[in-house]
């Protein structure tokens, strides 16, 4: 995957019909994290607790956010994800998520991975959709990849 070659970085782009604002509202709040990236998501001091379908908990530090534009924590091993926010001129939004330190052995399914946050969010914040299974029994660990 050419577009992957950089083996300190993950990069993807997603493009969303919904405005800055109302991605920035998902990826900023508890209620929006939990429509999208995860069971539970909760925000404390500087530090989300996120709890997935498997069980898996992290506990990431936020490291930037600015309103409408981006939204940075330190993710699962310590990588630095960072999910930037332009205006694409027509009321959507160009997303450019870059996940930078993620271990090497973890590499490809990381890459899988942000694939179905990325695609998770799409179907929340422009459809009102969510698209995880939300059974501790069918998920990521036994290769389903709607959680």
């Amino acid at each position: 995957m050419s577009f992957q070659s950089d083996p300190t970085q993950i990069s993807w782009r997603l493009h969303l019909r919904s405005s800055p604002e109302r991605v920035y509202a998902l990826l900023d709040s508890d209620e929006g994290r939990a429509r999208f990236w995860a069971e539970s998501a909760i925000k404390s001091n500087e530090h989300i607790h996120f709890i997935f379908p498997n069980g898996f908990q992290w506990r990431a530090r936020l490291r930037k956010r600015i309103r409408n534009s981006l939204f940075q924590i330190e993710y699962i091993g310590g990588s630095i994800a960072s999910f930037e926010l332009h205006p694409d001129g027509r009321g959507g939004t160009e997303l450019a998520l870059h996940d930078v330190g993620v271990d090497t052995s973890e590499r490809e399914e990381v890459i899988a991975g942000w694939v179905s946050v990325l695609m998770a969010l799409k179907a929340a914040v422009d459809f009102d959709v969510d698209l995880r299974n939300h059974d501790s029994q069918r998920n990521w660990d036994q290769g389903y990849v709607e959680n």
